[in-house]
């Protein structure tokens, strides 16, 4: 679908920029390498084998349209190897272990993955004199969850009972640390490198086959006609569709190229206030959608059941105020775009992952536009 998206959104920043993505074969790294291409950018990917099977990257036949190198985020030298060859202008990272329940299992990895992977991320753009603006995708659990009614702010202060939430807690503290040490916004004039972390809630939408998600769990029991298992109906996330915080980050990397230092800090990506619901709420919303289905609570089994939180909520007034981003849909319709999206591959014979995926950017953009939604609306003049 050439032109499907208008190239003026984001500034028209993109167009013919070199773009490096780490961990472009998962979820959220896939989409946004779509997103980049219909952006026309060039992009490069740097990343682990797909994590699932099936695997939204595969789906969306990416792997022939971008400078594709597999890798370790934690090998340093694969890094730099790759930033010296390919010299990126902008560069987003969203290489990590991004699953609490498996941080548990496997500490190790998630913790070496998750800061070193940062820390390599950010030695390697050292490295080179191309990057302009960076951007360090972290999670909402990053901070000291308090349990408290009200939405964290970028400044409240980082933490993690978990493993995996400690592990982005740390990397914000890396990004924070290396920005002051080496990319001081008051001596941009000299660097010329803007860095900037990027904390967003649970996502949803199609193509996510992981494990320990609410949202893919409840598909694969809903395609084999089983009920949808539950482990914690009352806990409340902030649930956004996967590309409402991608469209904050490309705004974010867009607003550093033109800007500079004006945007290098930490900035939230949460959905509408309305859109923290809990758990059960969410797989309803999802069998209404699907057309039928039935929950298994298994919540009563779960006092040995390893710790997860219970309630958080982003603050997203400085992305509001400051950056002009603001979240486009409702619970609803996030929901209602990611069900479909699993419909029509697991219902349709003629479902087409790469040309359904490019409507949805297209429709979502659109929508942000008739809202007039800075990064939609931007013309770059």
């Amino acid at each position: 679908m050439e032109g499907l998206v208008n190239l003026n959104s984001f500034a028209g920043i993109y167009s013919g920029k070199t773009v490096l993505v780490t961990g472009h074969t998962g979820f959220k790294g896939a989409w946004l390498s779509l997103w980049l291409k219909l952006l026309g950018a060039r992009v490069i990917g740097y990343s682990l084998q797909p994590p699932t099977q099936p695997a939204l990257f595969e789906e969306l036949r990416l792997s022939n349209e971008l400078k594709h190198v597999f890798g370790d985020i934690r090998d340093l030298n694969g890094l730099k190897d790759v930033l010296a060859s390919s010299q990126p202008e902008i560069v987003f990272h969203l290489a990590a272990q991004p699953l609490v329940r498996l941080s548990y299992e496997q500490p190790v990895d998630t913790f070496s993955t998750n800061i070193m992977g940062t820390v390599n991320l950010l030695e390697a753009v050292r490295s080179v004199s191309s990057v302009r603006a960076c951007v360090l995708v972290t999670s909402d659990k990053c901070y000291e969850n308090k349990e408290w009614p009200y939405a964290y702010r970028e400044n409240d202060s980082m933490g993690g009972y978990d493993p995996y939430s400690a592990s982005k807690g740390c990397s914000e503290l890396v990004a924070a640390s290396m920005r002051s040490s080496y990319f001081p916004p008051s001596s941009y004039d000299k660097h010329r490198v803007a860095i900037a972390t990027a904390r967003a809630g649970n996502v949803i939408g199609g193509g996510d086959w992981a494990l320990d998600r609410i949202f893919p769990d409840a598909i694969r029991a809903l395609s084999q006609k089983i009920a949808v298992p539950v482990r914690n109906p009352f806990s409340i996330r902030p649930w956004q569709h996967v590309l409402e915080p991608l469209s904050g980050y490309l705004w974010l990397a867009a607003r550093m190229f033109e800007s500079g230092s004006d945007f290098a800090e930490a900035w939230n990506f949460g959905p509408l206030t309305s859109s923290a619901v809990n758990v059960k709420s969410i797989v309803e919303k999802i069998i209404s959608v699907w057309g039928g289905g039935d929950i298994n609570d298994l919540s009563s089994g779960q006092t040995s059941a390893p710790h997860e939180a219970n309630f958080l909520r982003l603050d997203c007034s400085k992305a509001t105020g400051k950056l002009g981003w603001q979240p486009v849909f409702s619970v609803d319709e996030a929901i209602e775009y990611a069900a479909k999206w699993y419909r029509g591959y697991y219902c349709s014979d003629r479902f087409n992952a790469r040309d359904f995926s490019e409507s949805q950017i297209f429709s979502y953009t659109e929508r942000a536009a008739s809202l007039s939604v800075s990064w939609a609306k931007h013309s770059g003049s």
